[in-house]
């Protein structure tokens, strides 16, 4: 089994659903409630002017009754204008009120058209005069000219207040935007990154408060991981002396199977020290390339002869590239010890451009490793003995971050194969800087 580490933070959590920015929702939302304002209040205002133009022409029709009534009883006959005596279409609720002895006035709504007005009073002989009148066409005009004012004024208010939410939730939706890089680049390791300095400005709102509480626990995680780093590396540091001691006095042990033992057994304790001082360093960001000019196949092919010469070597396209040499051996060797230990042979390597690929034919990276990616300590194994310590590929991931290049991993599983079914093998692909497209003009193909 191999090792694995978790990654910080993914790139992009994909969700299902609509997304919509912050910008467009207070917009909606301003838009929607004034909307609504504005509908309630011109429902209030065109109400309060109707009922106030009815009075005034049920006071007007009130005064001319007045005066018809008073022409009657001193001419005897209805000689005021429009003013009718015993008209049967009195409606029924003026004509109650007139049968009590009062004078009153009524407003009856036309089928298809505007209100009716009506006034009516008693007379002394038993008679009853009425005045049917209706708006005036004038008070109809103003009407129809504050309705259209008031529709004029909601699609103002409706379309300045969208305005001002795009405007509003804009500026907000970029803070917010700003706050959101910054900290994914603080979780990718920049340590240098504030988001208060990101998001900028002279506000002081919530925003300014959450970069706040970002920035402070940023600041408190990364002096959590300072210090543990520091006391891995000084453990580390302070069991080399004996250690390398130890390995001193077993080699003046005499020559027999005990002292293969024990030899054995002092060295791999060295591999694991010089290894987790290795990984302190790596995690301490301090670690800088020593960039030289190689041609890329021509190294790689030389290096793996060297180290394994059972290894194939396939240059498709030579690239010269720039690069630490030492760094990238440390890559390229991890890589091909990680899959003699955990594959099966052949063992292939493929140089095209500035890609490498390191391949194997055994059962493939498990699947928290092509997940999460290599963990240190961690080999996917229950058995700890003679499986290493889960930190080759740690390593190697970690100088390919000093290299400014991408380390990535996966099995060889032909097409509609169940998840079930083993690979066929596993490919750690080292992406180099400026890798794609490669120098041919090609994107590298996985084999």
């Amino acid at each position: 089994m191999r090792g694995y580490f978790r990654r910080p933070v993914p790139a992009r959590v994909q969700r299902a659903g609509i997304r919509t920015g912050l910008r467009w929702k207070l917009s909606a939302a301003i838009a929607l409630v004034g909307a609504l304002v504005t509908i309630v209040l011109s429902l209030v205002v065109h109400n309060a002017a109707r009922v106030s133009m009815l009075d005034n022409a049920r006071d007007l029709a009130d005064e001319r009754m007045q005066t018809a009534q008073r022409n009657y009883e001193l001419s005897g006959r209805p000689n005021f204008p429009n003013i009718k005596m015993d008209d049967p279409r009195l409606p029924q609720e003026l004509h109650q009120k007139v049968e009590d002895g009062r004078r009153a006035t009524f407003v009856s709504d036309r089928r298809g058209g505007g209100p009716d007005i009506w006034a009516a009073v008693p007379v002394k002989d038993g008679h009853v005069l009425s005045l049917h009148t209706g708006i005036t066409d004038r008070s109809t005009d103003i009407l129809k000219d504050l309705d259209r004012a008031l529709v004029i004024g909601s699609i103002a208010v409706v379309v300045g207040g969208s305005a001002l939410g795009v405007l509003i939730g804009g500026q907000l939706s970029r803070r917010l935007s700003k706050a959101a890089a910054a900290a994914n680049q603080v979780a990718n390791g920049e340590t240098d990154v504030r988001v208060r300095d990101a998001i900028g400005g002279v506000v002081r709102d919530e925003t300014y408060d959450l970069a706040s509480a970002v920035d402070a626990m940023a600041d408190a995680l990364q002096q959590r991981l300072e210090a543990e780093r520091r006391v891995t590396a000084d453990i580390a540091h302070e069991l080399r002396t004996p250690v390398t001691g130890l390995l001193t006095a077993a080699e003046l042990l005499p020559p027999g199977r005990p002292t293969e033992l024990v030899l054995d057994r002092a060295k791999a304790m060295r591999t694991l020290v010089e290894d987790v001082l290795e990984v302190a360093r790596l995690d301490g960001a301090s670690e800088r390339a020593e960039l030289q000019d190689i041609m890329l196949g021509e190294f790689v092919t030389r290096r793996v002869a060297a180290k394994d010469p059972a290894v194939e070597v396939r240059v498709v396209h030579e690239s010269e590239v720039t690069t630490d040499p030492r760094r990238l051996e440390r890559v390229l060797f991890n890589l091909l010890a990680n899959a003699a230990r955990h594959g099966e042979p052949p063992i292939e390597v493929t140089v095209e451009g500035r890609v490498v690929r390191v391949r194997d034919h055994g059962p493939g990276f498990p699947e928290e490793l092509l997940a999460e990616g290599p963990s240190r300590f961690r080999t996917g194994s229950s058995d700890r003995a003679g499986h290493g310590h889960g930190l080759g590929l740690t390593i190697a991931a970690g100088q390919a971050r000093v290299l400014g290049a991408r380390l990535t991993f996966r099995n060889i599983r032909p097409a509609g194969t169940p998840p079930h079914i083993p690979a066929e093998g596993a490919v750690a692909v080292l992406w180099l800087p400026e890798h794609a497209p490669t120098n041919t003009g090609s994107y590298p193909m996985l084999p």
